[in-house]
């Protein structure tokens, strides 16, 4: 217990929230010897799987967990989105992100947040007692505010994110990075949990994704990087019992994840398929692009399994004219249910139309369907051709909608058949923040 913890005495109710990205929840709750402090805060609060969003990738992910609407709102749907009437594409950050988050709403109520390595956060926001931003970040220096919380980070060798690339080719090279990114994380956050006055203390443990991509497998079939494998999680479990342990009476702890995980069987190539399929083609040979679609093409991909018609007045190049867009979506929609993989699977496990997953102001760059894969078919678009539909790939763990993590340090919470959409609303519940039921697509899970 820090000094403001000592000094403050009684207050609004506080949150300390923390990310365990793409952990599964079965996971956790299949060892529960192996993680005591994670079965000990399930045992004594409330914990259960969720699902999370779709597409459920990170950085739709993300902004969707931190404001409680779907990504119509949000503005966010992938790792990569396209700009509206032309098909040049970005890669979106936190100032795209066009819904009020969490922190901004403890900010407008005069308290304060100290926000950790969150994605999809850069460049860092000044409305709060402190930022770093989380992956896709340049550094350390430039994702941090205030200035100190840079020197601090810089002097404890703390990192944004684990160097993935040594995943392809070292897995033991890779993990002791992961461990070496966990350790300054966990530094870092019980240095500022300790140190501030906060309000909500809101902090993302990425390295969990990065490890889980490149030894699910191992885990899951017993592979030879499962001890490994196992043995990170012991350490992941040891710092969230260390910072529940030491956190003030007035504090909640949440632990979430933005999805689950499971093993990945095959990478799905969906441009090379829809290229296969008469539904793509090129310009020219040369072609690497989105932009190098031809004017015969019906349809393109982008990840995570989202699938845009070339439509005519929307696309520059657009071929379907508007009153044909019912049918020839139908028609692909039907064909990609249809998919199976060389295992006799089907690829989907659904699929789902647009108007189903988007609602809001921002729904004009929503894709017209997204595929919901069935565990083990990992879903890519690039769009330089020449490989086959179905490849191996150097990672064997993908993200999945369902088996997300949920843990709330109160009894007082149901999480059964919730969402990501319900945690914005369960943390200001929990700080006794007024809020309009309205505001969000999700609900407080606390009972009252």
């Amino acid at each position: 217990m820090g000094l403001f913890d000592r000094l403050r005495g009684e207050g609004d109710p506080r949150v300390v929230f923390l990310g365990i990205d793409g952990v599964p929840f079965s996971l956790l709750d299949d060892h529960p010897d192996e993680f005591p402090n994670f079965a000990a805060l399930a045992e004594e609060g409330s914990a259960g799987p969720i699902d999370s969003i779709v597409p459920p990738e990170s950085s739709a992910c993300w902004p969707s967990l931190t404001t409680g609407v779907n990504p119509g709102e949000t503005g966010v749907y992938g790792f990569q989105d396209r700009e509206i009437g032309t098909y040049d594409t970005y890669v979106p950050m936190g100032r795209d992100v066009q819904a009020t988050r969490l922190w901004d709403r403890v900010a407008n109520d005069g308290r304060d947040a100290t926000v950790l390595n969150v994605p999809v956060t850069f460049p860092p926001q000044r409305n709060v007692q402190r930022m770093v931003s989380g992956f896709l970040s340049p550094s350390v220096e430039k994702a941090a505010y205030p200035d100190e919380l840079a020197e601090y980070l810089q002097s404890i060798d703390y990192k944004i994110d684990a160097d993935v690339k040594q995943g392809h080719d070292d897995k033991s090279a890779f993990m002791d990075d992961a461990h070496a990114t966990l350790d300054k994380r966990y530094e870092a956050f019980k240095h500022y949990l300790d140190q501030d006055d906060w309000d909500l203390f809101f902090g993302v443990f990425m390295t969990t994704d990065r490890v889980n991509h490149f030894l699910f497998e191992d885990y899951e079939r017993d592979g030879p990087e499962k001890e490994a494998f196992m043995e990170f999680y012991r350490q992941v479990d040891e710092y969230i019992g260390k910072i529940r342990e030491d956190l003030p009476d007035d504090a909640t702890l949440v632990v979430a994840s933005d999805h689950g995980f499971t093993s990945l069987d095959y990478e799905v190539h969906l441009n090379e398929w829809l290229e296969q399929e008469g539904w793509l083609s090129y310009q020219d040979d040369d072609h690497d692009e989105l932009g190098d679609l031809a004017d015969d093409t019906r349809a393109y991909s982008l990840i995570p399994g989202r699938f845009y018609i070339n439509l005519e007045d929307r696309e520059p190049r657009g071929s379907v004219p508007e009153e044909e867009y019912d049918e020839v979506r139908d028609e692909l929609k039907a064909e990609l249910e249809a998919l199976e993989g060389p295992d006799g699977q089907k690829v989907c496990e659904r699929v789902v139309e647009k108007e189903q997953a988007f609602r809001g102001d921002h729904d004009d760059i929503a894709p017209d369907l997204v595929a919901i894969p069935n565990h083990g078919f990992d879903l890519k678009a690039g769009f330089t051709g020449g490989t086959d539909v179905f490849a191996d790939g150097p990672r064997n763990g993908m993200h999945s909608f369902d088996n997300a993590s949920l843990f709330i340090d109160t009894p007082d919470a149901d999480i059964e058949d919730s969402d990501l959409l319900d945690i914005a609303p369960t943390i200001l519940d929990l700080m006794q923040l007024d809020f309009t039921r309205t505001e969000f697509d999700g609900a407080s899970l606390v009972r009252s």
